[in-house]
């Protein structure tokens, strides 16, 4: 009978030993099974920085940001073991104690101040597990948790609970927390800092001491005493942390409209050049070194918002803008519109008709290059029809010809597309086709910008960033540079040049449009920054005087951009009652915030000829005519007037008969003596300015009769 109970027993013992092994298996195969380890690696914001290193915004799906356990202070790291998990460093992910003392505190307290699951527990269903109550869910709890315990060590674990775990307000993990409540790296934490971050996981809106500040402070006190009571902390340094006001420094990142466009191209240009999709941005914890200028997105924001600037019919008129360092092709600040929304219509890649923008593009330009043109040749100013195409100057007046400096200065259509008539569609097109534009447009309204389907803002600005460098096009972008989450290199912005136009003809281009600033069609406005640019204004023809599309491109030494203005869809009763005037204001007012170094000349390159200023005729209607004694007892005529301030103004002097006029002088001021008279037949004068610089004369002045008399 002993024998045979003895075996029973025996038999007992390995049946139980069978039952716990398979059930040991159990728990391991099935917790490896749940666990997935790409589970573990958590979100975390990226963030934008400017090149100074300094935060301009946060992007994230959670308000993350992974911190080393390393970095964060013992005293932290006690806070929470003593108020979650006091026996965190002696269990192997459950502790059986724990409910129990739970319980019997939860009771005592008449409210629930101690948890009864573990750390690892609460990592492993935050991570793996959904919300549901069941039995099934408890039970792969703690299957998941003993195997966390065999795969990673209790720092390990630890640093995983404090990174994952949310505490309010849109913050996840301790360092997020640390910068939204007291504005410090985590490890700056005091302890009664710490005690109080340790109490907001259990009821982060309950606790928040932003909206809850009272019953915070409660339960950050009573995290110190379980502190105390477990022995982390001296009953005079608990009562020391006890007695501190909670001192929040609330920096909670909110979304900054003014940089909502700036974001969208941001991601945009990572997807496109660095392969990393939105998502991937939004949970990688990325560091995006981006060209922005925080203060000119700011202000450029504002400013449309300002309806005084939009000469529209209703609160829908619409713009956009772009401004470029020019030297880099680092994107400062750019608005997709007055009120842009995420991943909305942007119009800074919206196609629009560019108007006379396009003037120096498709005409001026390539007619420098071909060497047969200068800024002073003389274009055909005239009323003519091409084909059934008869362009009009906006102002109705035809000058019979002007110089292509006049031409730009005053932005006439008639002598614009007679010359890209001269110089043919193709050679507009061949500089299109550089830029790596492909219009489709064959006819000579491409000289004055009627396209089919226009150009962007941000095409507009690449483009006259050759003027202001000498020639040479640089693709913009909105990166600089990307890392990793452990800040490796993942790659910078390509800043390779290509020479489109010549130096000199980029030179001269800049020179004419200084003028278009100083003295034509974008006069309007003041900045004291030099300036070169040009205007653009469209027409809707269903309404007389009516407005399609207002332009400013323009540039300085240091920055380039495009300002557009109009309706996304121009109609009858949604116009703009204003034009190009608008749209320069607002640019040089936007530009008057650029705290850059401030140049207020162009320097011109070496290697090419500067240009000279414009001669301007003058109207001469004081002539005068006089005997004079020419020493040696002969007598002339001594002609006087008053000249013009510009020396190289040169004047024809004409004796006045009946067969019209004999030249018989050249003067360079405003006198000059005419010898060889007969006094008994003298002669009437007058006088033409001539202007050396295009081989023209001016209108002659008034008919002169030489007074009997003699002047010394």
């Amino acid at each position: 009978m002993t024998k045979k109970r003895l075996l029973i027993s025996l038999a007992l013992i390995v049946a139980m030993f069978v039952v716990g092994l398979i059930g040991y298996m159990t728990i391991i195969f099935a917790g490896n099974y749940v666990i997935d380890d790409k589970k573990l690696v958590m979100n975390s914001a990226s963030t934008l920085v400017d090149e100074e290193g300094e935060l301009i915004t946060r992007l994230y799906l959670e308000n993350r940001d992974l911190v080393s356990i390393q970095d964060i202070p013992g005293s932290v790291k006690d806070a929470f073991v003593a108020i979650e998990d006091t026996r965190f460093y002696d269990h192997q992910g459950i502790d059986v104690r724990a409910i129990g003392r739970a319980l019997y505190r939860d009771i005592l307290a008449g409210a629930k101040v101690e948890g009864g699951s573990t750390i690892t527990q609460q990592l492993a269903k935050n991570t793996f597990l959904s919300h549901d109550k069941s039995w099934l869910r408890k039970t792969k709890e703690v299957l998941i948790a003993m195997n966390l315990e065999r795969k990673y060590s209790k720092d390990e674990i630890l640093e995983m609970y404090l990174n994952r775990i949310y505490f309010g307000h849109g913050a996840y993990g301790i360092q997020a927390a640390s910068k939204l409540y007291f504005n410090k790296d985590v490890s700056e934490l005091t302890v009664h800092e710490g005690a109080l971050l340790a109490g907001l996981p259990k009821g982060p809106n309950s606790y928040s001491p932003i909206t809850n500040p009272e019953r915070s402070k409660q339960r950050r006190n009573l995290v110190l005493n379980v502190m105390e009571r477990e022995g982390y902390l001296t009953p005079e340094e608990a009562i020391r942390s006890q007695g501190k006001t909670l001192a929040i420094d609330r920096n909670e990142s909110s979304e900054n409209e003014a940089y909502l466009t700036y974001i969208d191209m941001v991601l945009d240009e990572i997807e496109e050049k660095y392969h990393l999709t939105n998502e991937e941005v939004l949970t990688g914890g990325y560091t995006i070194v981006v060209p922005m200028d925080k203060q000119v997105q700011q202000a450029s924001f504002e400013l449309f918002q300002n309806d005084a600037y939009f000469p529209g019919q209703d609160e829908h008129v619409q713009g956009s803008y772009v401004l470029m360092d020019s030297e880099t092709g680092g994107v400062l600040a750019v608005q997709g519109g007055r009120d842009y929304v995420r991943k909305g219509m942007n119009r800074v890649n919206t196609k629009r008709q560019p108007g006379s923008t396009l003037k120096p593009l498709a005409v001026f330009a390539p007619a420098l290059e071909t060497g047969e043109y200068e800024p002073y040749s003389l274009l055909k100013d005239e009323l003519q029809d091409y084909g059934g195409y008869t362009p009009r100057n906006a102002s109705n007046e035809y000058q019979g010809e002007v110089t292509m400096f006049d031409a730009i200065t005053h932005s006439a259509n008639a002598p614009a597309v007679w010359l890209l008539n001269e110089l043919g569609v193709p050679a507009a097109k061949r500089v299109f086709d550089t830029f790596g534009l492909n219009i489709p447009d064959e006819g000579l309204a491409i000289a004055l910008g009627g396209l089919k389907e226009g150009v962007t803002p941000l095409e507009m600005t690449t483009m006259y960033r050759s003027f202001a460098n000498e020639g040479r096009v640089i693709s913009p972008h909105f990166v600089k540079a990307v890392y990793d989450r452990n800040q490796e290199l993942i790659g910078t912005a390509d800043q390779k040049e290509e020479q489109v136009f010549s130096k000199q003809t980029a030179w001269y281009m800049t020179r004419m449009l200084e003028s278009v600033v100083d003295e034509g069609t974008a006069a309007v406005g003041t900045t004291t920054h030099a300036l070169a640019g040009k205007t653009g204004t469209t027409s809707y023809t269903g309404v007389a005087g009516a407005t399609r599309d207002a332009w400013f491109v323009g540039y300085t030494p240091d920055v380039v951009g495009s300002l557009w203005m109009g309706y996304d869809a121009t109609t009858h009763e949604q116009h703009l009652t204003g034009g190009s005037a608008y749209a320069t204001t607002l640019f040089k007012d936007i530009l008057n915030e650029v705290e850059r170094e401030h140049v207020t000349a162009f320097t011109k390159p070496e290697g090419v000829n500067d240009l000279e200023p414009p001669i301007r005729f003058v109207a001469i209607d004081d002539l005068e005519a006089s005997l004079t004694l020419r020493g040696k007892g002969l007598i002339g005529v001594k002609l006087n007037w008053t000249p013009s301030a510009d020396e190289r103004l040169q004047y024809h002097i004409y004796e006045v008969n009946d067969d019209g006029l004999t030249k018989v002088a050249t003067a360079q001021n405003g006198e000059v003596i005419v010898g060889d008279i007969n006094l008994f037949s003298l002669q009437d004068y007058a006088v033409a300015p001539y202007n050396p610089l295009i081989d023209r004369e001016g209108p002659v002045s008034n008919v002169a009769s030489v007074k009997i008399g003699f002047s010394f």
